[in-house]
């Protein structure tokens, strides 16, 4: 009896310990401290402590003298930090798969990384898995108090890479992964981004001319006294509307675009058919079409890779295309595989794979060396996304000027329309 009590009560003690350490790490406190070495020479730094007489202690164990030690105040303004990007947990994924590869203890490589943090959200944060860590949980179990950083896939091969004893491989794998998505998504920012500047460079010249020198010629159309030409009073009569009611079609502009981006988060049924509208744009959406399968087989290619059974992987891949339309298919495909369907034909279903996606995972199926082919296929894709981006740029620059002469010109034209029909009646 006495054995079986002491067998379940270790389970309790180890869970005390686990959360006392977290605890005490919890109360610790940054100080900002400056001394003297042994040579006579000025430094400081900071020391995390739980009081001041400890840090001292610890300077003096250094061999350092000691000679103010403050409490590390906060910043007046951002002290809660920056909101972390994607870009930042790609750059602390390839920081602690260097430092895993070089052999650094996991404890201590997240201890440098939050270290070099300037964004007080994202060291934080660092900090407390490492807390958890140290508290006796696998890097994926604390991974995953932060899903919006790390999603489901990040999160499933960490745990395979633990669970096969490879972490610093998966690791350095995953890096390379966030560095292409995110290079890919950048590439798919810039491409949008032209086409609404054009959009917003045309509005703002069009309002700029309806408000400040329509009205200066309007004035002058007034001693004329004779009938003005068509397209003269219909430039003036957009001018009129637009200094008299500008506060009106501004609101509508906000409300339309917040209706738009509510009914676009709250309606799966209007995200679908967005995305599905986008894709059918000339050039932008064969871009999103390129980058939604380069995203697809990264990702699956990563997944597969790590050991992550074929249907699972296809879970996390779902929501890695960036496309509504590309999440439902996979989810179609995910559904095809489970029953027996090889991946192949069950991608061919979806009609949204080209012919030569399809049979390079053929090949690969057959092969056994899937992986590797839906890697080719995203590098090839990400090369084309790359390609069409510089494309469009190029095209975009001179239809910019196009856009914006023939604005400027109409309304130059227009509003010397009345003084060439003055002219001719005069001679």
């Amino acid at each position: 009896m006495p054995p079986a009590t002491a067998t379940a009560a270790t389970p309790r003690t180890a869970a005390a310990d686990r959360g006392a350490a977290r605890s005490q790490i919890s109360q610790l406190q940054t100080f900002v401290w400056t001394g003297t070495d042994k040579r006579g020479v000025k430094i400081k730094g900071e020391y995390a402590a739980k009081n001041a007489t400890l840090v001292k202690a610890e300077l003096r164990r250094q061999g350092i003298n000691p000679v103010s030690v403050n409490p590390k105040g906060k910043p007046l303004f951002g002290a809660a930090g920056k909101a972390i990007k994607a870009r930042d947990i790609a750059v602390f994924s390839r920081q602690i798969a260097v430092m895993m590869a070089a052999g650094v203890p996991m404890v201590q490589a997240f201890d440098i990384i939050a270290g070099g943090q300037t964004n007080v959200r994202m060291k934080n944060m660092l900090t407390d898995i490492k807390t958890n860590i140290e508290g006796g949980s696998t890097l994926a179990e604390a991974l995953g108090k932060y899903p919006v950083q790390f999603d489901e896939l990040y999160r499933n091969l960490v745990r395979a890479g633990e669970s096969a004893g490879v972490l610093d491989t998966v690791l350095d794998t995953i890096a390379t992964y966030k560095e292409n998505i995110e290079a890919l998504k950048g590439k798919i920012k810039k491409a949008m981004f032209y086409p609404a500047i054009v959009f917003a460079v045309a509005i703002l010249v069009s309002a700029i001319l309806l408000i400040f020198v329509v009205p200066q010629f309007e004035a002058v159309f007034k001693n004329f006294g004779a009938q003005l030409p068509a397209f003269t009073q219909m430039i003036v009569n957009m001018s009129k509307f637009l200094t008299q009611h500008w506060f009106i079609i501004v609101v509508w502009i906000i409300g339309i675009i917040g209706a738009l981006i509510f009914t676009y988060k709250r309606s799966p049924k209007f995200a679908h058919f967005l995305a599905r509208a986008v894709l059918k744009l000339p050039v932008i959406g064969q871009i999103l079409h390129q980058s939604a399968i380069a995203r697809f087989a990264r990702t699956l290619g990563v997944t597969f890779a790590a050991g992550v059974p074929l249907v699972e992987a296809l879970d996390s891949v779902a929501g890695a295309t960036g496309s509504p339309v590309y999440n439902d298919a996979v989810k179609r495909i995910r559904e095809d595989v489970a029953v027996g369907h090889q991946l192949q034909l069950a991608m061919r279903q979806t009609s949204l794979f080209p012919s030569m996606v399809v049979q390079m995972v053929g090949i690969g199926e057959e092969s056994g060396a899937l992986d590797k082919m839906l890697f080719k296929v995203a590098e090839f894709y990400e090369q084309e996304v790359n390609n069409a981006v510089d494309a469009l740029s190029s095209l975009l620059e001179p239809f910019i000027m196009v856009i914006i002469g023939v604005i400027v010109g109409s309304m130059v034209v227009g509003m010397y329309l009345p003084i060439f029909k003055l002219a001719a009646v005069v001679k």
